[in-house]
């Protein structure tokens, strides 16, 4: 790897007052008992009968105003241009909280923005800047999104365009106000803004079984499309560039949600008494809880020499990126599974609020590629193509 990266990873002062910040400002607006009321109220409600489970949207708002919004907006752009290590603190403390709202969605729709040198993309940055919620419909039908394939085709031609086809695992579209879509023309991949509410425009929700977040395929009709809505005639290439700040930002979400359930188990050992003994006086749990919090340790050293990466302009930004990926993945299924054993019978209960973290981590864990995907494009850059 390279050694351009800043000393602590470029982690100053104002990265830890965000990460503080947010951190205060979560535990007093989203503290578990009031996610557990969002989100797993009923599972009949949510498994049964497909309702989507709430989210605050008067805390979305909050958060807007607080500038959270125009963090990874570049300056150039109207935004606050903050490094990736400091956005990086923060999305772990929304990962830590499990926050019900489309901030990563929205996070990830501005990475690919920013990476677009077309003009109308800054438009569609200035939008999220001032609140909107956006999120990216870039896979086809088999989960493929990095390479350019797309089920999305654009017809027409002299700035009178239409999309027909559809977009799938869209995250969290129900709460997006436009969608960042790669569509074919001509033989090539644009990226194009679609507001939610364009005429032609449907959403079928999927059933998934994280709480925290909706899920959707995308169905587009000969919606229309306007010159300002391409925001890159270069999709491949801006992906390419967007993508490390992508993998980054779910690895920290996995970060901060493996981390709750750290925490949480291990609380839960100090004061679960077997024998006259609390239950983490024992190695058959001692052992796993060590084990997961170097896993995390590993999983967020990983993550934020990523960020510092891509905040350094290393070349190498996409190799840590994946690296970084591959880690908190496998750190998050291994304590999502650990959590759930050591908090014992009640661990499996939904009474138990372990679940909604377990729920949000597995997601996380294949969103993007999960640890085997990413240790697969790795061996690939590092050694070539099978």
């Amino acid at each position: 790897m390279s050694t351009t990266t800043a000393t602590d990873f470029g982690f100053g002062p104002e990265e830890e007052m965000l990460r503080d910040l947010a951190r205060q400002f979560l535990n007093e607006k989203l503290p578990v008992e009031r996610l557990r009321e969002l989100v797993s109220k009923d599972p009949e409600a949510v498994y049964e009968n497909g309702e989507r489970p709430a989210w605050d949207i008067a805390l979305w708002k909050e958060m807007v105003e607080l500038g959270w919004n125009q963090l990874a907006i570049p300056e150039a752009s109207g935004g606050a241009g903050f490094k990736q290590v400091g956005i990086a603190a923060l999305t772990e403390e929304i990962g830590r909280h499990a926050l019900p709202s489309p901030f990563v969605a929205t996070l990830n729709a501005t990475h690919v923005l920013a990476a677009s040198e077309e003009p109308h993309a800054r438009e569609w940055m200035d939008r999220i800047a001032h609140g909107a919620s956006a999120s990216l419909a870039i896979h086809d039908e088999m989960g493929n999104c990095e390479d350019g394939e797309t089920a999305v085709q654009i017809t027409g031609k002299d700035g009178q365009y239409r999309l027909s086809g559809q977009a799938f695992f869209v995250q969290d579209a129900f709460k997006a106000e436009f969608l960042i879509a790669a569509a074919q023309h001509e033989g090539e991949t644009w990226l194009v803004a679609i507001p939610c509410e364009s005429t032609g425009l449907t959403l079928n929700q999927d059933q998934i079984h994280d709480l925290t977040r909706d899920q959707a395929t995308v169905h587009l009709d000969e919606v229309p499309i306007a010159p300002e809505n391409i925001v890159s005639r270069q999709a491949t290439t801006t992906l390419a560039k967007a993508w490390p700040a992508i993998l980054v930002t779910v690895a920290a979400d996995l970060c901060g949600c493996a981390e709750w359930q750290l925490q949480t188990t291990t609380e839960y050992a100090k004061n679960r008494k077997q024998f006259d003994r609390p239950i983490g006086f024992f190695q058959a749990i001692k052992h796993p809880l060590v084990d997961a919090m170097v896993a995390i340790d590993r999983a967020r050293s990983l993550l934020y020499h990523a960020a510092s990466c891509i905040d350094m302009g290393d070349p190498e930004a996409l190799q840590a990126a994946r690296m970084a990926k591959s880690a908190a993945s496998d750190a998050g299924a291994f304590i999502s599974d650990r959590s759930v054993q050591l908090h014992g019978g009640i661990g499996f209960t939904w009474e138990c609020d372990v679940h909604i973290f377990f729920k949000r981590s597995m997601h996380n864990q294949v969103l993007y590629g999960d640890g085997a995907y990413q240790r697969h494009r790795l061996a690939e850059i590092m050694i070539g193509p099978a």
